[in-house]
Order: structure tokens, then sequence, then C-alpha cells
């Protein structure tokens, strides 16, 4: 694991969605935060800052999950469970443009941040 203390300088950023404005304010705290190599890879290949999917995630934009899970994230945050993010790494218009059976192997990372909010993890699917 690789600790991520300062924003990577090297990664272009990219913009705050409606469901998380750069405005919003953090609902939990993220604790330390830690990615795996494998993910720092490929958000470096795909030019994508993990401050700002660190940033969506820690103000409720929980990308690319489902209706259930996105529940459970907010359900989480009153009950002290672990919270789930997973994010798509390709743009919109690629993302649109595929077959749900693309999309789901299209690159993307997932983030947890554990039930006591001590750590949250940049990691992706195969690295779980």
């Amino acid at each position: 694991m690789c600790d991520l203390l300062k924003p990577e300088t090297k990664f272009k950023t990219k913009r705050c969605t409606s469901a998380a404005p750069c405005n919003s304010e953090p609902r939990f705290r993220l604790g330390r935060t830690v990615a795996t190599p494998a993910a720092l890879a490929l958000l470096e290949k795909h030019g994508v800052s993990p401050s700002t999917l660190l940033a969506r995630h820690q103000c409720g934009d929980w990308g690319d999950v489902g209706a259930d899970d996105a529940s459970s994230n907010d359900n989480a945050l009153k009950n002290g469970d672990r919270v789930l993010s997973v994010y798509r790494l390709l743009d919109l218009a690629a993302l649109q443009s595929m077959t749900s059976d693309e999309r789901r192997r299209s690159p993307r990372v997932w983030i947890i941040t554990e039930r006591d909010f001590s750590v949250t993890t940049v990691l992706t699917p195969e690295d779980y």
C-alpha cells in the first residue's frame, strides 16, 4: 500500500459532478488514505487524480454503484459501516457509447472507507 498524504501534482484534474459539487461539505472522515500500486498505476494511465476521487467519495458521490449500494452507503454513515464507491475511469461520452457488458469491463477503481473511518483505501477490484 502507498500512503496518499498530499495531492498528486502529475495528474490532470477532472471536474466535480452534480452529485458532489466542489463546494460540497465532506460527509465523513477518510482517516488514513492509502492506495494499492495497481490502483495508482491505473489512475495515472487514465490521467485521473486520486485526490479528486477521494473528494467525490467523501462528499457522497458514490460513483457508479447501484441503488442498493448507494442506499447502503447512506445508511452506513448513520450506522457506522463501511462505505464503498466505484469510479469508472473513462469519460462520459465513451461510457455512453458502450454496451452494458463493455461498461462492466471498463477500467475502474474502488474506494472503501472502513467502518471506524480509520482508513480509506483506493484499489482495483482485482486487488480486493
